[in-house]
């Protein structure tokens, strides 16, 4: 007879806490196997699954929480893993060994201490009045979005890394911003004086005031505000909301009151293992207290969490040892990078110092007394030295004859460090402490793509600024292997998106399928080269896309001219130049979409948009638009797509430059130029910045002289704010800029590559592409600029050409063989209530089955 066996219950590990760090644990768990070893129990305060605050600035343009969330909704549920959002652990219970939440007691075997930390608020008179806000969570953010509801002015204190952010996020909302800090300078921890000056330069530049040591001795009820902060010394401020981001505090009081031993600074004091004074409690992020020190970034937090995974599985050797604290950021746009010893405070450093006053740039690179290797850098204005610098002091690489090389400007400078300069042991992912030696082995297993490799290694999947580095390592350990590196566009064509442009260009090529016969392989083309080529032949010559030789590269949505819609019909967009439109054409918007039964909505591109058309009535709404003198808009292409801009210096008080009249300028010649990825521009009349332009593709913001030009922003799925690129322009000198800076783009840009990217990727830099549109370094100013005249001259609105063309028009059927509309299918709006019947051949939104 066999024994019947009883399975042991396994150990409880709870983890407290489901921020970024608590959330890399349970990933690294997973990992390891951990859910056959025990039973994982996570609690998190807030109602929401772990996300990204790195990034947390994205709130405030169009990120959602699902967006920013670190991991897909099933995650936890998948793995076997319980997931308590929402649900506060209140008190730990440390000898009967259980947490305590309002909604019951839970018993642990393991428990791990990851509940981060608290924005410190200074006890300021009058703070509570000014209801306290923080920067920290996405609640914060929406309590900080209701208390500008109908603000002008806020004040951030604090000019740490997030009182910058904040200071960002108010800008965002529209305010004016101030920053006010009590140190002498910006980012007193990461930078020294002159890098803080540099920085200041540069963020009052963009609009942000700065005042730096002021201490805050009471806030009180303002005159001309909602509050005034008066200052020592008699000074004060007003504004009508304050943000508090002077620092963070660990969050220890779960540990404190179950009588944990505490770092001398507050933070749960751990040994290597992230252990704390009791065996079964752990504590790992910036809860922790590791040598009296806590750490206040990511990639420390990301170490311990890792430390602690492999402790509970019983790994041995696993050690946190402490964590590089260097830093490579963009504040405001503005790049900023810390590494090592950033204030050569070790005995006998010795610096080296480049200072640009004339661009607000500044970098700094302090050696040991022997000049033998670097112990650390302060970089403002430009980061892409940082990872040449970060690697010489990691890897304790021998310096060049002239160490002050490594910080000259780029034309001047030393080679950045290639794949084969770094050790195996280099640390290229600090964020998940991926080797060089762990990229070669991803590589000698297989991975032949980038893609590949981030998901085998997760390299540049933390904040991602290893991206450069990782791509050149990469590159470099494929070519030593004798792997040539594919940089081809597809099966079709042995070559890149920019040596195509190039051969299109010089030979004149308008048709795909002569390219394909000269430069290709195959007789058909793919759904890659395809839409790529059709947008190089776009940008090179502007013919009308609905030319027989041209339709079939198109993708569904500039086939028919028109954005499809989830449910199968389309949007109709008109062009509405800077936002500007007359009272009659209102009128005639709001006929066509009560006749057609369009949903209509406003957007943040000053454009009405409207939804719900079926393929047939297209051209029947087009011709009444464009009767009524309006032309297609372009949202569904990769093209200009919108000027947004304020009423400037025609209306408001504080405008100094006519912005409509620029932005409608900018508009009629840009209309329909076909770009490797949607390009937004924004011109605003004054520094108040009402149109956004720092979060546009191209950006023109007025001054009293002229304009100031800012590029490369963009506020899609990874925001970055432009960077400034010219000063005080006149209004021919500006348009030239553009026209340069857009021809140039388009020739070297990959495809489908926004000018963020591509600016982040650009080999030299912002300096390199002054250099390029400003200075004419490589002679190609006057042929871009005629390229571009070439494009304006051909402009045609593609609506009203399809709409003189028969042929053209048979493409907007439903039925191939049918002008009539399908009669089996109903439709009903967007919020699911029946509208009524259409005035013609209308049916309106949502598709609903019969």
């Amino acid at each position: 007879m066999n024994a019947i066996v009883t399975p042991q219950p396994k150990p409880t590990l709870v983890i407290v806490g489901n921020g970024m760090v608590g959330h890399h644990c349970v990933e690294q768990l997973v990992e390891r196997g951990a859910l056959a070893r025990y039973d994982i129990h996570v609690f998190g305060e807030e109602p929401l699954r772990a996300y990204d605050r790195v990034h947390l600035s994205a709130y405030f343009t169009g990120a959602d929480a699902e967006s920013l969330a670190m991991c897909p909704a099933d995650y936890y549920g998948r793995h076997g893993v319980h997931l308590h959002i929402g649900e506060a652990v209140l008190q730990l219970d440390r000898t009967a060994q259980e947490v305590v939440t309002a909604a019951g007691r839970y018993r642990y075997d393991h428990l791990v201490l990851a509940t981060g930390s608290f924005p410190f608020v200074p006890p300021v008179p009058g703070a509570e009045g000014c209801s306290r806000l923080v920067y920290r969570t996405l609640e914060d953010l929406d309590r900080i979005r209701e208390a500008a509801a109908g603000a002008r002015r806020g004040v951030v204190v604090g000019g740490g890394l997030l009182g910058l952010e904040a200071a960002n996020a108010l800008k965002l909302l529209g305010l004016q911003a101030h920053v006010v800090e009590f140190a002498p300078r910006l980012m007193p921890v990461q930078l020294d004086v002159d890098g803080g000056a540099a920085l200041r330069a540069r963020i009052e530049a963009l609009g942000v005031n700065v005042h730096v040591a002021r201490a805050t001795q009471a806030i009180v009820p303002g005159e001309t505000y909602r509050y005034r902060m008066n200052f020592d010394g008699g000074e004060y401020l007003e504004t009508d909301l304050v943000v508090f981001s002077a620092g963070i505090r660990p969050q220890d009081a779960l540990a404190r009151e179950a009588g944990l031993a505490l770092g001398a600074r507050g933070g749960v004091a751990i040994d290597d293992r992230c252990v704390t004074s009791d065996p079964a409690v752990l504590a790992i992020g910036e809860c922790a207290s590791w040598n009296g020190g806590v750490f206040g970034l990511v990639a420390p937090g990301y170490t311990m969490a890792r430390t602690a995974a492999a402790h509970l599985m019983g790994e041995q050797g696993a050690a946190f040892g402490g964590a590089d604290l260097s830093t490579k950021l963009k504040l405001l746009g503005v790049d900023v990078g810390s590494i090592g010893d950033a204030h050569g405070a070790t005995p006998g450093a010795r610096s080296y110092r480049f200072i640009d006053e004339a661009n607000a740039s500044y970098r700094r690179l302090v050696v040991d007394a022997d000049g033998k290797r670097v112990l650390g850098a302060v970089l403002v204005g430009d980061n892409s030295y940082y990872d040449t610098l970060l690697q010489y002091a990691q890897n304790a690489i021998a310096l060049p004859a002239d160490p002050a090389s490594l910080i000259l400007p780029q034309g001047e400078a030393v080679p950045a460090l290639g794949g084969d300069s770094l050790p195996a042991t280099a640390t290229i992912c600090s964020c998940h402490n991926v080797t060089k030696a762990a990229i070669c082995s991803a590589i000698d297993g297989g991975c032949t793509d980038l893609a590949s490799l981030k998901a085998d290694t997760r390299a540049c999947t933390g904040c991602g600024g290893c991206a450069g580095l990782l791509k050149s390592v990469f590159e470099h350990e494929l070519t030593a292997r004798g792997v040539a590196v594919d940089k081809r566009l597809c099966e079709h064509f042995a070559h890149t998106r920019q040596d195509l442009y190039h051969i299109v260009r010089v030979e004149g090529i308008e048709t795909f399928e002569q390219l394909l016969a000269r430069h290709g392989e195959g007789p058909l083309g793919c759904d890659i080269c395809k839409p790529v080529v059709g947008s190089i032949l776009a940008s090179c010559w502007n013919q009308p896309i609905m030319a027989p030789s041209l339709v079939p590269l198109q993708d569904t949505n500039d086939t028919f001219m028109a954005n499809m819609q989830k449910n199968g019909t389309y949007s109709v967009v008109p062009r509405i130049p800077g936002g500007e439109i007359t009272p009659e054409k209102l009128i005639v918007i709001g006929q066509v979409a009560k006749k057609y039964a369009l949903y209509t909505k406003i957007t943040g591109g000053q454009r009405i948009d409207l939804f719900g058309a079926q393929l047939h009535q297209l051209p029947n709404i087009w011709a009444e638009l464009i009767a009524a003198g309006f032309e297609t808009g372009h949202a569904y292409g990769k093209s200009t797509r919108t000027v947004k801009s304020c009423v400037g210096s025609t209306w408001c008080r504080y405008g100094v430059q006519d912005s409509v009249a620029m932005a409608l300028r900018i508009e009629d010649r840009y209309k329909g130029l076909r770009t490797p990825h949607k390009l937004k521009f924004a011109v605003s009349g004054c520094t108040r910045e009402c149109a956004e332009a720092q979060s546009k593709d191209v950006g023109v913001i007025a001054t009293e002289k002229g304009w100031n030009l800012y590029i490369a922003g963009n506020g899609g799925m990874r925001p970055r704010h432009a960077e400034l690129f010219a000063t005080d322009l006149d209004n021919e000198t500006l348009i030239r800029y553009i026209d340069r800076l857009l021809m140039f783009y388009i020739r070297t840009a990959d495809k489908l590559q926004r000018t963020s990217v591509w600016r982040e990727q650009l080999e030299g830099g912002l300096d390199y592409l002054k250099r390029v549109i400003i200075d004419d370094s490589l002679g190609l100013g006057a042929e871009l600029e005629s390229q571009m005249q070439h494009v304006v001259d051909r402009y045609e609105c593609e609506w009203a050409n399809a709409l003189k063309d028969p042929e053209k028009l048979k493409r907007f059927r439903t039925f191939v063989n049918d002008q009539r509309p399908d009669p089996g299918v109903r439709f009903v709006d967007e919020r699911g209530q029946r509208r009524p019947a259409p005035q013609a051949d209308n049916p309106p939104l949502v598709e609903e089955a019969i």
